[in-house]
């Protein structure tokens, strides 16, 4: 097959054929939703065997079908939509970590253990998604539930990663404001 190179005058195709710019916030929002399901890619090697593992893969799939439902705006509702039922999911797993946390009492760095560390990463870069969908939405169709589902995806990764701190007996770094700080370093 001949290599064709239609990608190098800054024009890239959605999935109808429709050729736009690579610079058009639909692209940014792909970008961004194809960075975050990489990341979870990643995260997955540090969970291997953990209940945490298979809801890190049911979410990548999930993903998968945003980045196709973004990438073809057009398309006849097949059923393999972010739906409804795929929200209901993440509030359950989001009750069922917090039920299991201790109530924050100050803001959390992101760390801990490894896979911890990725999840936090996996959340940061699906705030910057959800930023990029809406930034989407607010210039073309978005199916509805694409936005709702990263903003509670992203809750869910933050209580994620609290939670495998917890169980690898990894404590959370909190955040303390100047005034809630004690002295240290040069200065002290």
């Amino acid at each position: 097959m001949p290599l064709r190179h239609h990608g190098d005058g800054g024009l890239a195709s959605l999935f109808d054929g429709t050729r736009i710019p690579k610079t058009d916030v639909r692209f940014s929002a792909l970008g961004d939703v194809d960075e975050l399901a990489s990341m979870v890619g990643l995260t997955l090697t540090w969970l291997a065997g953990t209940r945490e593992h298979e809801r890190l893969v049911w979410v990548q799939e999930r993903l998968f079908r945003m980045g196709a439902d973004l990438a073809n705006p057009g398309r006849r509702a097949r059923g393999d939509e972010i739906a409804g039922a795929d929200l209901e999911v993440l509030d359950a797993w989001l009750l069922e970590y917090r039920a299991a946390l201790p109530p924050l009492q100050h803001f959390v760095m992101p760390g801990g253990t490894p896979a911890a560390a990725g999840v936090h990463l996996c959340r940061a870069v699906c705030r910057r998604a959800e930023r990029s969908v809406f930034a989407v939405r607010a210039l073309h169709p978005v199916h509805e539930p694409v936005p709702v589902f990263l903003n509670r995806l992203s809750d869910v990764l933050f209580e994620m990663a609290r939670f495998i701190n917890t169980q690898s007996n990894v404590a959370d770094t909190e955040w303390l404001g100047p005034r809630d700080r004690k002295p240290s370093g040069p200065a002290a």
